[in-house]
């Protein structure tokens, strides 16, 4: 079943079963809003991979429904709720909110410091990036996709930035080594390390602390920002395939390989689209080791650089996909207002908003 008819069934079937539903089972009818919700909620399901294991408890005050949190947290993203004491607010001022997300009266809604607990639980399982494999999975790994746009965006934290280790560099040698000397080897660039490396081993290595990140905008100012970097890869329709949150001191090209094979792991496709940033030979290299074709605009670097060919850069153009996404991820599903600390957190709050957007983002691909 292609993409379109799947996803037009899956929302028929909610059109004519759960809404009315609903609507028989609240006392006001659903808004076109709240139904737009409830579409989102059934594409993630995000219910189906919340982790039990710290539900079986013995002793001590029964810890609450972690499904109904989860989908809450989704719709936190969606409704645009900057703290979590607005969005519990909502949940038990709203009954049509509430019944939505799986809370069946006012009192079953939890504490503040429960919400923030299962926020926890879920950062320290990865749930999000878990949801969203497996949404890649179900909706695009039998598609053939044309182009994936890498780019960076900065996210501002709310922490005090670590603090640098300063390395002292022995200066090396100069000229040739004297008979029966021996120098030690130059150690290997990150580039060429990532290449022999599995895609998660790679990230792995990559830094998450918080730390400040300078960069230069679209008028040339310089910017700077205490926080990460979140590196997505996306699709020519506006979906986010693959995210990677990394410190803001992190260049942009020492994610792209780990990014790269991540990415053709889930789906198949056909050009890499990336900025001068990623200009790099190890870059190209991989690009076409895995069967795809690199359009990445070439770094000057102070020298006279050749022109794209004209179809490569009609092609080019297309990357503005992701600067779009980052956009929306930003200015609609909260990646501007990070409350949490600690990169696990930080990521989890984000992938709740890339969750949202890619649900949103599909149904309107599909005209649903």
């Amino acid at each position: 079943m292609k993409l379109k008819e799947r996803i037009s069934w899956l929302m028929g079937t909610v059109q004519k079963s759960l809404f009315p539903h609903l609507d028989e089972c609240l006392p006001v009818p659903l808004t076109e809003r709240e139904k737009h919700l409830v579409k989102i909620l059934e594409l993630i399901r995000i219910e189906k991979y919340v982790p039990h294991t710290a539900s079986r408890q013995w002793l001590g005050r029964p810890i609450k429904e972690r499904e109904a949190i989860a989908r809450a947290f989704v719709a936190k993203a969606v409704l645009k709720y900057q703290h979590t004491s607005s969005l519990r607010n909502e949940l038990r001022s709203a009954p049509n909110l509430r019944v939505i997300c799986g809370f069946a009266r006012r009192r079953d809604v939890p504490s503040e410091s429960t919400f923030s607990r299962a926020f926890a639980e879920y950062a320290r399982a990865g749930l999000g990036v878990a949801v969203h494999d497996a949404l890649i999975k179900e909706h695009l790994s039998t598609e053939l996709l044309g182009h994936v746009s890498r780019d960076s965006t900065a996210i501002v934290g709310r922490e005090k930035p670590a603090k640098k280790v300063k390395t002292v560099k022995i200066p090396k040698k100069k000229g040739r080594p004297a008979k029966g000397e021996v120098r030690q080897p130059a150690e290997p660039k990150r580039l060429d390390v990532q290449r022999s490396q599995s895609a998660e081993d790679a990230i792995d290595l990559l830094p998450r602390v918080c730390d400040r990140g300078v960069k230069k905008n679209a008028k040339g100012y310089t910017e700077t920002w205490n926080g990460f970097k979140l590196h997505l890869d996306v699709n020519d329709c506006g979906l986010p395939l693959s995210a990677v949150l990394t410190s803001a001191s992190v260049h942009d090209s020492q994610v792209a390989i780990p990014l790269m094979k991540l990415t053709s792991g889930k789906v198949t496709y056909c050009y890499d689209l990336m900025d001068a940033a990623y200009d790099a030979a190890q870059i190209w290299d991989q690009s076409r080791e895995l069967n795809h074709v690199p359009i990445i605009d070439r770094n000057p670097r102070g020298q006279e650089v050749i022109p794209m060919a004209p179809h490569e850069a009609v092609r080019y153009n297309e990357r503005t996909a992701s600067e779009r996404c980052n956009s929306r991820l930003k200015e609609e599903f909260g990646a501007r207002n990070v409350m949490v600390r600690g990169a696990d957190k930080v990521m989890m709050h984000l992938m709740f908003g890339v969750l949202a957007l890619f649900a949103d983002q599909l149904l309107k691909v599909t005209g649903c």
